[in-house]
């Protein structure tokens, strides 16, 4: 019987609205666990996740059943919700974001990238961050709708 295999990693990378610092200390563990939970019921293994007040990382395995923004969609949908739920209720995720492939030889340097997001933003804001992920990757973009 022919089987289907694949392995596709993905760092990815959205904000929430207007980048606003909402996702306190308080909320975010709850949030990294409903992400890791709710990925792995639509079939994606959590490699490293990192919710910023006002971004998050996520390097995860794309399910071979799942378009990209299929899967982004969905976890931004509950997790927007489950926010709700606690309590946040002006919380919402930008609309677009970024989604990078990651060769299985990087994951290690990606999964280390997130895990020292901290330290990270004490010297560059997620602009700056986001600005430079999508310059090294290649993609041009336009001020005036990169950011909502």
């Amino acid at each position: 019987m022919p089987q289907s295999f694949s392995k596709v990693y993905l760092h990815i990378i959205f904000s929430t609205k207007f980048r606003r610092p909402i996702v306190t200390s308080a909320f975010q563990s709850i949030l990294h666990s409903y992400i890791v939970s709710l990925g792995a019921n639509l079939g994606t293994f959590t490699e490293e996740i990192y919710a910023n007040p006002d971004h998050i990382h996520w390097l995860c395995t794309l399910p071979r059943t799942l378009t990209i923004a299929e899967l982004i969609q969905k976890v931004k949908i509950s997790s927007s919700n489950k926010m709700a739920e606690l309590g946040i209720k002006e919380f919402s995720w930008q609309k677009g974001y970024a989604a990078f492939s990651v060769s299985q030889s990087k994951v290690s340097v990606v999964k280390r990238y997130i895990q020292n997001q901290e330290e990270h933003h004490k010297k560059f804001s997620f602009q700056e961050e986001y600005l430079k992920f999508l310059g090294e990757n290649g993609l041009e973009y336009d001020d005036k709708y990169v950011w909502d």
